[in-house]
């Protein structure tokens, strides 16, 4: 089993060697795509998890009290609300979304998504949207 995960950590397992316990105790192929700890010590990951032991994890990481939340299925950009401002594109971690130099306007790849949701933030119009 596998899966794309948003993991939550409080400021007091900012420290702790989760992820490692994860790969040694549990045979778990564990990718981080993004991490962040905020000026609370909070942390928050990106990551990609498989393997056999998968729910044996899982479990692990929740009764340490590591939030985790299944990631959405995808982002998808409206057309019609998309003023092609590119406030977005800078804090695409992927490079999902750029500028097509001839016509100035944003190009959004979904298969590059990452699903961070920093585009969702950005954009004035609104034109990002996270579907699950």
């Amino acid at each position: 089993m596998n899966g794309k995960f948003i993991l939550t950590f409080d400021a007091n397992l900012v420290e702790q060697p989760v992820m490692y316990k994860l790969i040694k105790d549990y045979d778990l192929l564990v990718n981080i795509l993004k991490a962040n700890i905020d000026i609370n010590k909070r942390g928050t990951m990106l990551v990609e998890i498989d393997g056999e032991r998968f729910e044996e994890g899982i479990s692990y990481i929740k009764s340490i009290g590591v939030g985790i939340k299944p990631l959405a299925q995808e982002v998808i950009r409206d057309e019609n609300k998309c003023i092609h401002c590119s406030a977005c594109i800078t804090l695409c971690p992927s490079g999902a979304l750029t500028v097509n130099r001839e016509t100035m306007e944003v190009v959004f790849n979904e298969n590059d998504c990452l699903i961070c949701r920093e585009c969702v933030k950005a954009c004035p119009q609104r034109a990002m949207e996270v579907r699950f």
